[in-house]
C-alpha cells in the first residue's frame, strides 16, 4: 500500500463524564468533557485498540483531514493510516485532547458549568496520573478493557509509562518514544522561564485574561520561541538557517537573520492558536511527573508491577530528552525481567525527530507493531 494512504476525512467526537474525577492535587472535577477521534474499526472482541497520548502542544487530531480542502492533516499522519507503520487496517486508533487542553476537552478556556464563564485560573492543575485516569474512563465508555498498545512521544511517552504502572492489566504493549522517567533540572528550568514569560505578561491578568478580552500573546510567543530552540538540534538549526541574513545588515533590533524570522513566525503562529493557561498546565504536568518518587527514587521498584511489553525509542540528537534518559527506563524494566526492545535512532532533527517520517525510525515502529498479536492476554 502507498505510504500516502490517509485515514481520510475524520470528525472529532465528545465524551461527557458526569462522574466526579478526583485529581492528584486534591481538587475534584465534578464533570468534564474529553474530545477524541478514532481511526480504523474496533473489532468484535474490542481487542485491537491503540491509544495515542499527545505531547505538550498536541491534541486529538492525530491523523486524517477535516475536509477535502484541508491542507493540515493530523499531527502524526505520517505514522497512522492504512498500510502505514500504525496500520488502521489492523488497529483501531484513538487520539484525544487531554484534560486542561484547549482543543475542546475541559480546560481553562472552556466554560465552567458553575459560573457560566471560562474557567481561567480556577481550572485545577492536572498531572500525568490524572490524564491517564481520565483516559481509562474514556476507554470504559468505549467498552475497551485492554489496549493492544499505548503509544506516545515526549510527554506522551510519560503517559504511556504511567498507563503500564496504573493499569498493568489493561496494556499489552507500550511504545515510549523520545521520553524520560522524569525531567532533568535543566528541562524544568526551561519550563519555568517559559511560564514566567507568560505569567509576567501584563495581559495575563492572573490567568483570567478571557474576561478582559485579551491574550498574553507576548509571553506565549517567547515561551514558544524558547521551546522551539530546545526541540531542534544545533545541526538542524545550522543546516536550516546557519547565519543567513534576511537582507543587508541594518544594525537594528529588527529581524536581521533567517533564524530570528523563523522563531518569530513560530511564536506568532502558536500564540494565535494555543491557550496560555493550557501551556502553563502542560509544562507543570511535565515537571511533576516522577513515578519513582513514591518508591524512594527507585524506578525499578516503581515499574515492578508492569505487565506490558515495551518498545523504547530515543534519538541521538535529542538533547532535551536524551538517549541516556530512555536507557534509564530500559534498565529499570530489565531489572524486573520485563520484555523490552530498545532502539537508539541516528537522526539529526533533535527532539522533534519523533514526529518526522524518518525511514529507519518508521521501519522500527512498523516491525514492532506488525508483530503484535491481537487478543486479550498477558504473558510475562
Amino acid at each position: 500500500m502507498s505510504e500516502n494512504n490517509s485515514v481520510g476525512i475524520v470528525a472529532p467526537q465528545i465524551a461527557h463524564f458526569s462522574e466526579a474525577l478526583p485529581l492528584k492535587s486534591g481538587h475534584v472535577l465534578a464533570q468534564y468533557d474529553l474530545v477524541y477521534e478514532t481511526y480504523g474499526t474496533l473489532n468484535a472482541e474490542k481487542s485491537n485498540a491503540v491509544l495515542i497520548c499527545h505531547a505538550l502542544s498536541g491534541n486529538h487530531h492525530v491523523a486524517g483531514i477535516y475536509s477535502q480542502n484541508d491542507k493540515y492533516p493530523g499531527w502524526w499522519d505520517n505514522f497512522i493510516g492504512p498500510g502505514k507503520p500504525l496500520d488502521t487496517n489492523k488497529f483501531f486508533v484513538i487520539g484525544l485532547n487531554n484534560l486542561g487542553g484547549c482543543h475542546g476537552s475541559s480546560g481553562p478556556s472552556s466554560i465552567n458549568p458553575d459560573s457560566g464563564k471560562p474557567w481561567g485560573s480556577a481550572f485545577p492543575i492536572v498531572t500525568v496520573e490524572d490524564w491517564v485516569n481520565s483516559q481509562a474512563r474514556l476507554l470504559d465508555k468505549l467498552g475497551i478493557t485492554q489496549l493492544a498498545a499505548v503509544v506516545g512521544g515526549s510527554l506522551g511517552g510519560m503517559q504511556c509509562l504511567q498507563w503500564t504502572i496504573a493499569y498493568p492489566e489493561r496494556v499489552q504493549h507500550a511504545l515510549i518514544i523520545a521520553s524520560a522517567p522524569n525531567l532533568t533540572a535543566q528541562n524544568m528550568a526551561f519550563n519555568e522561564v517559559a511560564r514566567q514569560a507568560i505569567i509576567t505578561d501584563p495581559e495575563f491578568h492572573g490567568g483570567d485574561y478571557y474576561e478582559h478580552g485579551v491574550v498574553p500573546r507576548r509571553g506565549l510567543r517567547i515561551a514558544r520561541m524558547l521551546g522551539h530552540i530546545t526541540y531542534l538540534s544545533d545541526d538542524v538549526m545550522g543546516e536550516k538557517f546557519g547565519r543567513k541574513l534576511k537582507d543587508t545588515i541594518k544594525y537594528s533590533f529588527d529581524v536581521e537573520f533567517e533564524m530570528e524570522s523563523y522563531l518569530r513566525y513560530q511564536g506568532d503562529k502558536f500564540a494565535g492558536s494555543f491557550d496560555a493557561n493550557t501551556y502553563l498546565r502542560m509544562t507543570r504536568a511535565l515537571d511533576y511527573y516522577d513515578p519513582a518518587l513514591a518508591f524512594g527514587g527507585d524506578l525499578s521498584l516503581a515499574l515492578s508491577s508492569t505487565k506490558a511489553e515495551f518498545l523504547i525509542v530515543s534519538f541521538t540528537s535529542d538533547w532535551r530528552f536524551s538517549p541516556a534518559r530512555s536507557r534509564e527506563i530500559v534498565k529499570a524494566l530489565l531489572d524486573n525481567e520485563s520484555k523490552v526492545s530498545y532502539a537508539e535512532v541516528t537522526a539529526a532533527h533533535g527532539h522533534d525527530a519523533f514526529l518526522m517520517p524518518d525511514a529507519h525510525y518508521h521501519a522500527i515502529l512498523r516491525s514492532y507493531l506488525s508483530k503484535i498479536q491481537i487478543g486479550n492476554h498477558h504473558e510475562k
